[in-house]
């Protein structure tokens, strides 16, 4: 729940420490690479994803600001965002631009140093966009990669903007045909240049699903539905192998109320597995007497699940609330880390959804490492 504070301020403000150097300003290239990004640690100013790092810890490495000198911060800089609904995202920095995308999608690149505006676009969603949108039009925040950034547009579409100007390179209409799907989470992009995007939709009647783009081109790679459809109709995607598999946990006719599922945030990308992550939604509709008559676990409802980032290929699932009816949703941000766990090195993947649990799985084989709770529940 955002404050009133948080909904009501219409600008943002830059709080540095005096003295602190910034990158030399590399007109607003935003040249992130895979180098880059699996060497992020040592470009410690730059926060060049939405977890700043692949494993999205959002941890920044950076000393100069701490507790010894933090009394000594004073406003650098402010800039007018010019609206009163939710800005919700994680900016992102790159060699001395700040890229910070508002309300209705608009993006505009600032100058780090001086808050300076280089450029402002507008992908003009219609009002109508904000029909099935559950909770505003609001944005989590943008992807960059190869000079580009990728917005994950309200009313469906994933537009590529040039990272100098701000003009759109290509748009890609990713909404299935008279399915009320909207996206306000923030892109992911591969090593290998794939952007990856989710959608929300799942109070709505719509039947979640995650796709996959080629950076350059807006051309689908792949797409995995997290729910199944009518069994006697394959859908032809990436999903199709196993979706006979989680036919079985659902009864009766659960496509004709949609099956929702949708992942409208909660992605995390691995580069040396190439495996991607997203957290699930609730069941469509919410009570699983209606979507499920006879019961079961509604799979992917509420769940972990992992697939090969190059093809969208299943490769496994954790399922932290089956059934999910009560609008627990597993969407909350994944981390990925390398720990010891019972005295062995394991390579985990962290979450702490609505459920109150917090997990710890094995991110290469889906095992369940641990799951306790953080808060009384029942």
């Amino acid at each position: 729940m955002r404050s009133t504070f948080d909904r009501l301020v219409p600008f943002m403000a830059t709080i540095i420490l005096a003295g602190t150097a910034l990158p030399a300003l590399a007109a607003g290239k935003a040249a992130v690479t895979a180098k880059r990004m699996e060497n992020a640690d040592k470009e410690a100013g730059q926060w060049m994803s939405h977890g700043r790092t692949w494993g999205e810890q959002r941890f920044s490495p950076l000393t100069q600001i701490n507790d010894k000198n933090i009394g000594r911060l004073g406003l650098a800089w402010y800039a007018d965002i010019g609206t009163y609904r939710g800005v919700v995202a994680t900016p992102l920095v790159i060699d001395g631009v700040l890229y910070n995308i508002s309300a209705w999608d608009v993006t505009t690149a600032y100058d780090a140093t001086n808050g300076k505006v280089l450029w402002t676009y507008d992908p003009e969603i219609t009002p109508q966009a904000g029909a099935v949108a559950c909770c505003g039009p609001v944005s989590r925040g943008l992807a960059a990669w190869n000079g580009k950034l990728y917005i994950g547009a309200l009313d469906g579409r994933v537009i590529a903007i040039d990272a100098k100007n701000g003009k759109k390179v290509w748009e890609t209409q990713t909404a299935d045909p008279g399915q009320p799907i909207s996206i306000t989470g923030a892109p992911r992009v591969t090593k290998d240049g794939l952007v990856v995007i989710g959608n929300g939709g799942g109070d709505l009647g719509a039947r979640g699903y995650m796709s996959a783009y080629d950076a350059e081109t807006g051309k689908q790679v792949w797409k995995f539905y997290i729910v199944p459809g009518d069994p006697a109709k394959p859908d032809g995607v990436a999903s199709d192998s196993i979706m006979p598999m989680a036919a079985k946990t659902w009864s009766g006719e659960w496509w004709k109320t949609g099956g929702g599922g949708n992942n409208w945030d909660g992605i995390v990308y691995d580069p040396k597995l190439d495996i991607v992550y997203f957290g699930t939604g609730n069941g469509s509709p919410h009570p699983q007497a209606f979507r499920s008559p006879g019961g079961g676990d509604n799979l992917f409802v509420g769940s972990i699940v992992a697939v090969n980032a190059k093809t969208g290929k299943y490769v496994w699932h954790y399922q932290e609330v089956p059934g999910e009816q009560w609008d627990y949703d597993s969407t909350s941000p994944l981390i990925l880390a390398d720990l010891k766990v019972n005295g062995r090195d394991r390579q985990v993947i962290m979450h702490a959804p609505k459920n109150g649990f917090f997990y710890v799985l094995d991110r290469a084989t889906g095992e369940l490492l641990s799951a306790q709770n953080f808060v009384p529940n029942t």
